[in-house]
């Protein structure tokens, strides 16, 4: 079309031109022109204009794209979880939004790049907190008494739409199946706290063994639960406990902030504490507790003021990338 075009162009040319060589007034005025003007115009007004699409997709993932986070095993919080890159898929974006056209929404494709060391590759390590470059926050919530306090706890779960993780000792879960399959019913993550809360560090190693694996063994009869977690009772623990819940095929999980509630602090001074000092990656440690209870609101609201998302402990410890919500 543009050939035909110019084609027509400098035909009149040549016809003005013809026209010029008779008329002396034309001929000075043709003369006079340069040759190139009239093409260079002619360029600008039909070069093909800037895809603005294209070039706000690029934009976008410039700003997005990040590459993935090995895990490590750090002198302080010991083994921190890796996490994945991310990477826009520019020209899968670009056709999609093309055949939805302007006024869908821009929603960029993308993929998930996975680091080259997981946690995994750590080997039998305790693990304090998820990586710092990971937006979420998870709340443990050891189970051993408290039975009065836990329905209204799921309830304001329920209400905040907020999973968490019970740790549950085997000899409670023993007696309250019931309550346990309500916890599980409502879509919470049941992992392991011990048969009797003792201190592991204190036990030998049949024994120590013998506690984590009795109520891994019940998680499974009882409610149909693939144990992945192990949460030592006070917090008592020692490489030998670490390397025993190894052998079972359970990572050793602690806390990075502690609610202290078994102390029955405040309500306003626990929702106070866990707003100033949660950050990307904390684990929070509470119980079914008339403190907790009472606070879990607070800290839940207080939590996402920060920006931060609530997740179990398996999907905080995970390299799975939180994602922008311009992202699919």
């Amino acid at each position: 079309m543009k050939t035909e075009k110019a084609a027509l162009v400098l035909g009149c040319i040549a016809v003005v031109a013809g026209i010029g060589s008779t008329y002396g007034p034309v001929k000075e005025m043709l003369a006079q022109l340069k040759p190139q003007t009239g093409l260079a115009v002619w360029s600008r007004v039909y070069t093909e204009p800037q895809d603005d699409l294209r070039t706000s997709i690029e934009s976008k993932a410039a700003k997005l794209n990040s590459p993935p986070v090995d895990a490590t095993v750090d002198r302080v919080w010991k083994a921190i979880p890796g996490y994945n890159g991310l990477e826009v898929d520019v020209e899968a974006t670009y056709r999609k939004a093309k055949l939805k056209g302007p006024n869908a929404g821009l929603k960029l494709l993308y993929r998930q790049i996975k680091p080259g060391v997981s946690l995994d590759d750590l080997g039998a390590q305790p693990i304090y907190r998820g990586n710092p470059a990971k937006p979420m926050v998870s709340l443990m919530i050891n189970v051993a008494w408290g039975n009065e306090y836990i329905i209204p706890m799921l309830d304001i779960l329920d209400q905040e739409k907020v999973k968490v993780t019970f740790f549950l000792d085997g000899s409670w879960l023993s007696r309250n199946k019931e309550l346990a399959e309500e916890m599980l019913k409502r879509g919470h993550e049941m992992e392991n706290h011990a048969y009797t809360h003792p201190n592991m560090s204190t036990l030998s190693r049949a024994r120590a063994t013998a506690e984590i694996q009795k109520t891994q063994n019940l998680l499974k009869e009882s409610l149909g639960v693939t144990n992945i977690w192990f949460a030592p009772p006070s917090g008592d623990f020692d490489q030998e406990t670490v390397d025993i819940a190894a052998s079972l095929g359970l990572k050793t999980v602690l806390w990075t902030l502690d609610t202290v509630d078994w102390r029955n602090p405040s309500p306003d001074s626990i929702i106070s504490k866990i707003s100033s000092k949660a950050e990307p990656g904390t684990l929070i440690l509470m119980h079914p507790t008339a403190s907790s209870s009472q606070a879990l609101r607070g800290m839940i609201r207080g939590i996402k003021a920060k920006g931060l998302q609530l997740g179990t402990v398996s999907q905080t410890l995970s390299a799975e990338r939180v994602l922008p919500a311009d992202v699919e």
